[in-house]
């Protein structure tokens, strides 16, 4: 006969297994919840140090890639340059964030769930708030390991190995790009919408807005720092035009002078190149090399010199200096003939002539010291009319278009007074432009010769 209690004890041992199995599995699931945490977290690793290394490639590692032929360098080369290196960057950063992001939330949300299973602590009631502990560690724990293991070391090794990590990471890429294609393309297409919008927004700093932040900047910087600075921020917008030599200040050698002749001119003129010309300066024919001439310094007979003359490099009159200075680079040339809209020519420009407009006038042994202007006080100067106005400007160190709205095609303080009075003054005329005034000095019946300019002050003028 059964005793009243054993359906009691039967449901104990019951229960009492079940705890056992619960336990048991709370190990197995513990173990294989670590193992997935730490997959996770390599691939978060792996995705972080790609971002470090594809963004870190110098041209000699993309040369370096291009050499090698390898399936993983070409998929690597086709992530950063196809269809162009600007969009397939863009794709390729929105691929890694993207992956970065999906494997991060992956281990929050699972650690925690898994921290809740595992783990139960008593929350911690003080006078001023709740403490979860539960929350706590987790928030402390997880963190510091993604930040730790998924970011910061990874992108430390990523910088000083980057060709392994993108050789490693191209494929695994480039198959992430293919599945998640229709997000990534979202959010780099919204991304470039934005840079958009933020350009239309953004204040547009005009050029003498950062030239008087430079005048302020540092009031103890040298001038002639200051001179380069502002050189360098007017380099893109000077035209051959402003700094060239006009056509009647260049010594140039007609192509039917005997050579005798023409060695004599040379080493008298002291110009390393000397232009070429038949009939007139407007049909330039060459450029002429003095250093070509040593084998014929001593050479008594005749010779044919327009053989060894060089073709010349021609370039209009608005080509920015710039762009004329990557082109010397490229041709590997010196001078240029500037030629004017109608096939005229308007004068020559040099290197040396696009460097001074950074650097200040450069003399050289073969200089001339005379100054084309005289400063009689710090508010007058004397120029000569054919002086230009590009010169003037950086000497009075006037605003760059202060003239702009004055000088029409003027290109010298003489052409300027005349293009403002409408003809050729007489001696003595005074002219006022802005805050300066111009006393003709001296002027024939063809141009303005001698100017005096003076400076007045900002303050008279308005109480005037």
């Amino acid at each position: 006969m059964k005793s009243d209690s054993e359906p009691f004890q039967q449901i104990f041992i019951l229960l009492q297994s079940i705890g056992q199995t619960e336990a048991s599995g709370d190990v197995f699931v513990g173990i294989i919840g670590l193992i997935v945490i730490l997959v996770f977290l390599g691939l978060s690793a792996l995705f972080s140090s790609s971002e470090n290394a594809f963004f870190s490639l110098s041209p000699s590692n993309l040369v370096e890639l291009n050499e090698e032929n390898s399936p993983s360098s070409a998929v690597a080369l086709d992530l950063i340059n196809e269809p162009d290196r600007k969009t397939a960057t863009g794709r390729l950063l929105a691929t890694i964030l993207l992956m970065n992001n999906l494997i991060n939330i992956f281990i929050v949300i699972y650690s925690s769930y898994l921290f809740e299973r595992l783990f139960h602590f008593e929350e911690i009631e003080t006078s001023l708030l709740t403490i979860d502990p539960n929350f706590f560690i987790q928030v402390v724990l997880i963190t510091f390991l993604l930040v730790l293991l998924g970011e910061i070391i990874p992108k430390i090794y990523a910088t000083q190995n980057n060709l392994k990590i993108v050789r490693f990471m191209a494929k695994p890429l480039k198959f992430c790009y293919t599945i998640f294609k229709p997000v990534v393309l979202l959010l780099s297409g919204s991304s470039h919408l934005f840079d958009k919008y933020l350009k239309k927004r953004m204040h547009s700093i005009s050029m003498e807005e950062i030239s008087q932040a430079i005048d302020i900047a540092d009031k103890n910087k040298e001038i002639e720092e200051k001179h380069i600075l502002k050189g360098l921020l007017n380099f893109g917008n000077t035209s051959v035009k402003q700094i060239m030599k006009p056509r009647t200040e260049v010594s140039c050698i007609d192509i039917s002078t005997n050579s005798q002749e023409l060695l004599k001119t040379v080493m008298e003129w002291n110009f390393s190149r000397i232009p070429v010309y038949e009939d007139s300066f407007d049909q330039v024919k060459g450029v002429l090399y003095v250093k070509d001439l040593l084998p014929y310094i001593h050479n008594d007979s005749a010779f044919n010199w327009t053989e060894i003359m060089r073709t010349p490099l021609y370039v209009p009159e608005h080509k920015k200096i710039d762009d004329l200075l990557e082109e010397f680079q490229e041709k590997r040339v010196h001078m240029a003939i500037v030629v004017d809209e109608y096939g005229g020519t308007s004068g020559i420009v040099t290197m040396e002539d696009i460097l001074e407009e950074v650097f200040g006038e450069i003399k050289d042994e073969f200089d001339n010291e005379d100054l084309s202007y005289s400063k009689l006080d710090d508010s007058t100067y004397i120029f000569e009319g054919q002086t230009a106005i590009h010169d003037v400007v950086k000497i009075l160190e006037l605003s760059s278009d202060i003239f702009d709205e004055t000088r029409g095609d003027a290109d010298t303080i003489g052409g300027l007074i005349m293009e403002v009075q409408e003809e050729i003054p007489a001696k003595g005329e005074k002219i006022n432009i802005e805050h300066l005034t111009f006393t003709v000095e001296s002027a024939d019946n063809r141009r303005v010769k001698r100017v005096k300019l003076e400076i007045r002050e900002l303050e008279s003028d308005e109480n005037e």
